[in-house]
């Protein structure tokens, strides 16, 4: 594969291989740097990752969803979600509500204590990565949010479709 072109285009693109390191350290920076940790202890949280998430998704969301649609928003798997709300809803971070839609089904939704700590855990990530881009000029910060956007959606896609194409063992 020559990694120095991209698909469908004929010239020199973007030389994969020296990029590849980059999303290694991105990868690396954003799992052992400990700042999911680092920022739930600034603002007093303990919870672990996984709960932090289901608070982080909830909010950003903006609505109560149901289990299942929490899990495809995360891509892991139902119980997965479940465990996690079992946890934040005895801490009184969120709780079940009845579906208005569907009697027979439960919503999650954020208590006024569990948006209130995803509101600080996400003020306190966002205000360093503000910290990190505050050199950039707005263009380039324009440009990173659209093409990272972009770069994860079409990977995450692709990465999906190749799932589909394998059985599963």
């Amino acid at each position: 594969m020559d990694t120095t072109r991209s698909a469908g285009d004929d010239g020199p693109d973007l030389d994969l291989m020296a990029v590849f390191p980059r999303l290694t350290q991105l990868g690396n920076v954003l799992n052992r740097s400990g700042l999911v940790a680092r920022a739930m202890e600034q603002v007093g949280l303990d919870l672990d990752r996984p709960a932090m998430s289901v608070l982080v998704t909830l909010k950003m969301t903006a609505r109560p969803l149901r289990v299942g649609e929490i899990a495809e928003r995360m891509q892991v798997v139902g119980p997965h979600v479940t465990r996690q709300m079992n946890e934040l809803e005895r801490r009184g971070l969120a709780r079940r509500a009845t579906d208005p839609d569907d009697q027979r089904a439960r919503l999650i939704e954020l208590t006024p204590e569990g948006t209130a700590a995803a509101e600080r855990y996400l003020r306190t990530v966002l205000g360093l990565f503000t910290d990190v881009l505050a050199g950039w000029p707005a263009q380039d910060r324009q440009d990173f949010g659209r093409l990272l956007g972009r770069f994860a959606d079409d990977l995450t896609e692709r990465l999906a479709a190749l799932d589909e194409e394998t059985p599963a063992p």
